[in-house]
């Protein structure tokens, strides 16, 4: 009896090993992608695709996840590469967990595609709604801008490009997140799917359309970054 308790909580420590070292791992992956692939938007504003990582981070791993990748992300952030300082970190932390930790919740709660779908899309609402309030709170202290300045601003630029930030993402992840989960399941840095094969035949089919459809709001986005930048 003991020795079977002792073999438990050594897979366990096992896992919960495998689990710091990917989330490290995951971490400093968003941070490159941050660090490498920041595309100018309009404004001062750029998409960086560090969210759509955390994001799917939170999905493997629960929001909590997710909400320290996010501080761990800002922090680095601040210290190596921002001129924005303390606001800056903030703004990028709320902006962020606000996405991620609410895509990690739903998809918690609904294990499923539409689950994924589901939290996607209300991470997205939430963060454009946060940060359109944040920005007019913060934006005229580190732009040194009045605030009926920023203010006019909100709906033609920061409203849209949260939610093409935020759609932009969300496809992103859905693309990527069901390949990436098989490898780390390969890898056994997570636990095997309870599948039956039939449920995974229907999944493969639902996970064509949701490719389709992840692949047209991609370029959609995309498009509509090339002709803001013309």
């Amino acid at each position: 009896m003991e020795k079977s308790v002792t073999l438990e909580n050594k897979g366990r420590s096992r896992m919960d090993t495998k689990k710091m070292v990917t989330l490290a791992v995951m971490t400093a992956l968003a941070y490159m992608a941050m660090l490498f692939f920041r595309i100018p938007v309009v404004l001062f504003l750029k998409y960086e695709p560090k969210d759509v990582i955390i994001a799917i981070g939170g999905f493997m791993y629960g929001p909590l996840a997710s909400l320290l990748m996010s501080a761990v992300v800002s922090l680095v952030e601040m210290v190596t590469t921002s001129d924005t300082g303390p606001i800056g970190a903030l703004m990028n932390f709320i902006g962020t967990s606000a996405f991620a930790c609410t895509a990690a919740l739903i998809y918690k709660r609904i294990r499923s595609i539409k689950g994924a779908v589901i939290g996607l899309v209300c991470g997205t609402v939430l963060m454009t709604l946060i940060m359109l309030a944040w920005n007019y709170l913060v934006t005229p202290i580190y732009m040194g801008t009045p605030r009926d300045v920023v203010a006019g601003m909100l709906l033609p630029a920061f409203l849209p490009f949260n939610l093409l930030k935020g759609a932009l993402n969300s496809g992103i992840a859905m693309l990527i997140y069901k390949p990436l989960s098989n490898i780390m399941r390969k890898a056994h840095l997570l636990p095997e799917s309870s599948s039956s094969g039939a449920e995974s035949g229907g999944r493969i089919k639902k996970y064509a359309f949701v490719y389709i459809i992840a692949g047209f709001v991609i370029a959609t986005c995309a498009a509509v970054i090339i002709i803001w930048n013309l």
